[in-house]
Formats: C-alpha cells, sequence, structure tokens
C-alpha cells in the first residue's frame, strides 16, 4: 500500500522527535484511504509515558483525544509512529512483538547518525514486517 505524508508533517515530526531525544517519541496518525493509498491527514504526537530510550507507551488519554479527534474529522486510524534515537528505522523485536493491529501502517523514524530516516511498515500475523511505500512531499 502507498503512503502519502506532506514534507510539511515529516519536518514536523523530525523537529518533535529531536525535541524529546534521546526519548523515543511517538504518536498516532490519522487520515483517509483514498483509491488503494493511505493518506495522512494528520500527526498526532503524543507523550511516551514509559519516557525510555529503547521503547514507548502511548499515554491513553490522550490516545483517546486523538482517536475523538480523528473521528469528528471523518478520518480513519491509520497507524502509529515512534522514533528510534539511536537505531535504525526498522522494526525492534519488541515493536514486531507488540503490533496487533493488522491494518495499522507503523512509522519508524531514525535519528541514528546524520540524517534522519522514516520508514513505513506493515506487520502481519506471523510478526513479519514489510517495508511500505512512504511518498513524502505533496499529494
Amino acid at each position: 500500500m502507498v503512503i502519502h505524508l506532506t514534507l510539511e508533517d515529516y519536518l514536523a515530526l523530525v523537529r518533535h522527535a529531536r525535541t524529546v531525544a534521546p526519548i523515543e517519541d511517538c504518536g498516532l496518525l490519522g487520515g483517509i484511504v483514498e483509491d488503494g493509498a493511505k493518506v495522512v491527514k494528520k500527526v498526532f504526537y503524543l507523550t511516551n509515558t514509559d519516557h525510555s530510550e529503547e521503547h514507548f507507551s502511548l499515554d491513553p488519554k490522550e490516545q483517546f483525544a486523538a482517536v475523538k479527534e480523528l473521528r469528528a474529522q471523518g478520518w480513519q486510524l491509520l497507524g502509529n509512529w515512534h522514533s528510534h534515537p539511536a537505531s535504525p528505522s526498522r522494526p525492534s523485536e519488541e515493536d514486531k512483538r507488540l503490533a496487533f493491529d493488522r491494518q495499522a501502517s507503523y512509522f519508524i523514524l531514525s535519528l541514528a547518525g546524520g540524517e534522519p530516516v522514516l520508514n513505513s511498515y506493515h506487520i502481519d500475523k506471523d510478526k513479519i514486517a514489510t517495508k511500505e511505500d512512504l511518498h513524502i512531499g505533496t499529494y
């Protein structure tokens, strides 16, 4: 599946993740499915209640508020995102183990090394992660 994210949202996501690093940043993705593609309309920034450099838990109250907002807009929950401040943009074993929504896209933003790297993954019932086709720019 193709996923579209605006350049503005991508840059804001990178800025936000850098401000909370070395803690993992996290949130949700709301939008629409159109012509077989996911179109992100809003990136929700949620608190990592674990305050950890190696894993995250979404704040339940913020998560509920985000889902309420996206439903009010007529959008769907497309997936979630989190940062890897010091590791590559690929799902860790913990990420795969905790991936329960088979329809969700899992965005992982790596801040390791020089330039940030954002990838999106589908994680199936057997916990196999497949990279999705992420387009950053105008749609």
